[in-house]
């Protein structure tokens, strides 16, 4: 059974920036900690990444994972879901960015995580808590700091 959970958190950035930041997969290496690679395998007609793989450092392994993007909700949002992966079963979300104010958005986050390998829930819960609330962390550190050069 996978652990569901959401959170948001208020970034200083308008929602483009947001959205900008947050479909830049091939350079989530720069800022999330745990993603060690990321390669887009498959585009769209906009050329955004619609299927990407990466290499992610968890539970003291390197895992593997293919997601495939869905872009319907754009500019307001994307979803992802699990394409392939060799510890999960599943691990499926949502970025939703809703604009506060023209430089403030208040940034959705949905994931729904199933691992391949018997964890007791506690531990496994407390592992789908840690991607979610590093993630917008790691996202927010991304936008509202320095400059990229």
């Amino acid at each position: 059974m996978a652990d569901q959970a959401n959170e948001r958190i208020r970034i200083e950035a308008s929602a483009a920036r947001c959205w900008e930041v947050a479909t830049d997969f091939e350079r989530y290496p720069e800022w999330a900690r745990d993603v060690k690679q990321a390669k887009i395998v498959a585009t769209d007609a906009e050329g955004r990444g619609t299927r990407v793989e990466f290499r992610a450092a968890a539970l003291g392994k390197s895992i593997r994972y293919l997601l495939e993007y869905d872009y319907s909700a754009a500019p307001d949002g994307f979803s992802w879901r699990l394409a392939e992966a060799d510890m999960l079963r599943r691990l499926d979300g949502t970025y939703r960015f809703e604009a506060e104010t023209p430089t403030s958005t208040r940034v959705h986050y949905e994931l729904a995580v199933e691992l391949a390998m018997p964890l007791p829930g506690l531990v496994k819960r407390r592992a789908s808590s840690l991607i979610m609330g590093n993630a917008l962390r790691e996202l927010k550190r991304r936008i509202e700091g320095p400059p990229e050069s």
